[in-house]
């Protein structure tokens, strides 16, 4: 938890909810002389409602100097999972909020996301860390900041303010910004928007599922795949072949741009190789590990 409103109300509830089987920890990211100060404050908090806290702190070899909030969060997800499974706890809770998945929604609207990425953020998924088998939960989704905030209040507890959320070189401060300063454009009505997303995410993979199922077949050279469904059921199905054969890269989702390229030159029945994985197009697609480099 990072002290602002919307953890300490997350801390407030669930200690409430469930007293004595909660835990929590802090990511000092290193990157403001204030931020272990900080999390000193959330640890004195914590003693008192009676939770247990530790504070995990990265240690850069280099402090990032580009997308900076995106290697923070693998970073900080990769420390809760190794905290979590030490006090042997099978479940994050994050305090992700409404006004957080509207954030989320215009982000990745503004970066031409698909349907997967419309949906936003989901209160059941898994931990974004290499090799967790945890839970990821995000009970606060359709809670408001402001509610949030009176939760502290009535309290009688001061949330920590992180000058990182007001800093505009960040793109989600400036959705923020926008959002504060659009009266046209309603967050409850864009997280709705998100939640029907992510209905039409899941029906989506349903019917990838049922493509797979029927026109992939395997061998002890690789995939072979005969597509006989829309192109975003086949993206999937591609996906997944990769996925599953990948010798490169890591267990993130692949690049959409990077797999809308794959699927046009499979459908002119060309050849390209992407994480490790040879691709051949014609009337069957395969999928197979690629030679090694030569050196």
């Amino acid at each position: 938890m990072s002290g602002g409103p919307d953890s300490v109300a997350l801390l407030l509830l669930a200690s409430a909810a469930r007293p004595g089987a909660v835990e929590a920890a802090t990511v000092d990211h290193g990157f403001r002389a204030e931020s272990a100060d900080e999390a000193q404050v959330v640890s004195g908090l914590c003693r008192r409602v009676g939770v247990p806290h530790s504070t995990l702190k990265i240690e850069w070899a280099e402090k990032p100097e580009s997308a900076i909030q995106e290697r923070a969060r693998s970073e900080r997800y990769r420390l809760l999972d190794r905290w979590a499974a030490d006090r042997k706890l099978d479940l994050l809770a994050t305090a992700h909020h409404l006004d957080d998945q509207a954030e989320t929604f215009l982000m990745r609207l503004n970066r031409g996301a698909g349907v997967r990425g419309l949906a936003g953020m989901r209160p059941d998924s898994p931990v974004p860390a290499e090799g967790s088998n945890r839970r990821l939960i995000r009970p606060l989704l359709t809670w408001r900041r402001a509610k949030l905030e009176e939760v502290c209040k009535t309290a009688g507890v001061e949330p920590v303010s992180d000058p990182s959320n007001s800093d505009d070189r960040y793109e989600r401060v400036r959705i923020r910004q926008a959002l504060g300063e659009t009266d046209w454009l309603d967050a409850d009505t864009i997280a709705r928007s998100a939640a029907n997303l992510a209905g039409a995410d899941a029906a989506l993979h349903w019917a990838a599922d049922r493509e797979w199922e029927a026109q992939v077949s395997r061998s002890d050279e690789g995939i072979a795949y005969r597509p006989a469904a829309p192109f975003e059921i086949r993206r999937r199905v591609v996906a997944r072949a990769l996925a599953e054969l990948a010798t490169e890269g890591d267990d993130h989702q692949l690049r959409g741009t990077d797999l809308d390229r794959l699927l046009a030159t499979l459908a002119n029945g060309e050849r390209a190789t992407l994480r490790g994985v040879l691709c051949t197009g014609g009337d069957a697609w395969t999928f197979r590990p690629a030679p090694p480099r030569k050196q």
